[in-house]
């Protein structure tokens, strides 16, 4: 059951490379970037375009509205079993993206939360029927304050959740996360479900990225991102959506509300906040020992003759 696993910062050729791959070697591509799983934002998530996506099966893309986004533990739940059928099919999997947690969560599985006892399931749905939301939310601000601050207020299924965790258990679910997360800290352990994995990750000099980042800002901003979001706002959505308040949609809703005073405003920020983000997936993936480090233009031919060795063992 040989699983490759494509990952490095945002604009570094995951999906050139994965494409690549999978039309050399065969088999389908699994995503793990978190706003590609939502189907109205494409220009601004650098979405494997429609030709690509023909050539080769992809999965876990278009899978959500952003009117209900979904966290690492969900993603994990749809994933498993579309992965674990390919393998079966003995087709090579690729997992490709760049949302470090939701790979962690794919691999090494989220926290235990029992499941909820009828009579406190009960009692949970006759106090929110009555009261509504707010017990819930003063439980945890007193015996669970960090999922108190974690959750949001409107999120009211998760709130409850950890309100039934603690009637159930006895301990904040807070607790639990954190226990599974101190376990989860280095990916070079093995993954809970015995796959052979070969985790390609490409990089390239912080320079030669930024040109990069530079020339996918003008494409996307070129291509119609502005009025991507702008269609999203006419469609009634709020622009409070979780995956609107991403690097892209979030420059551009500021733009659209006056924010900024040019265009160009807008896109500094855009290549500011990218930036930002590529440091931040560098230093998580930093903590994997086993990813073998590829640039993604200058050693095509090495990721080459390093997948077929991998799949020859």
């Amino acid at each position: 059951m040989k699983v490759i696993v494509i990952s490095g910062p945002t604009a570094s050729g995951k999906t050139d490379l994965a494409v690549e791959l999978a039309s050399t070697f065969g088999g389908e591509v699994v995503n793990f970037d978190s706003l590609l799983l939502y189907k109205e934002i494409n220009i601004g998530t650098a979405k494997p375009t429609a030709e690509e996506q023909k050539s080769i099966p992809h999965h876990m893309i278009d899978v959500r509205s952003i009117s209900e986004p979904m966290n690492a533990a969900d993603y994990a739940r749809e994933a498993l079993p579309i992965i674990e059928k390919l393998l079966s099919e003995n087709k090579l999997v690729y997992l490709v993206g760049g949302s470090g947690f939701y790979l962690q969560a794919l691999l090494k599985g989220m926290y235990d939360s029992p499941t909820t006892p009828d009579e406190i399931t009960k009692k949970s749905n006759e106090l929110y029927e009555k009261e509504g939301i707010a017990p819930f939310l003063e439980f945890l601000k007193t015996h669970d304050l960090k999922s108190f601050e974690r959750y949001h207020a409107n999120d009211h299924y998760r709130v409850r959740r950890a309100v039934e965790h603690f009637w159930t258990t006895g301990s904040p679910l807070s607790e639990a996360r954190a226990q599974k997360d101190e376990s989860n800290q280095k990916l070079e352990e093995v993954s809970i479900h015995g796959w052979d994995i070969l985790h390609l990750y490409l990089d390239l000099p912080k320079d030669e990225h930024l040109k990069i980042i530079e020339r996918r800002t003008e494409r996307m901003l070129s291509e119609g991102l502005l009025a991507e979001v702008q269609g999203l706002l006419d469609q009634g959505f709020s622009g409070e959506e979780k995956p609107l308040q991403s690097i892209g949609y979030k420059e551009s809703l500021a733009y659209l509300m006056g924010v900024f005073s040019s265009l160009e405003e807008c896109r500094e920020r855009i290549i500011i906040s990218t930036r930002q983000l590529a440091k931040s997936q560098r230093t998580w993936f930093k903590r994997d020992t086993t990813r073998e480090t590829f640039h993604p233009l200058n050693e095509k031919k090495q990721i080459i003759e390093v997948v077929r060795a991998f799949l020859q063992s």
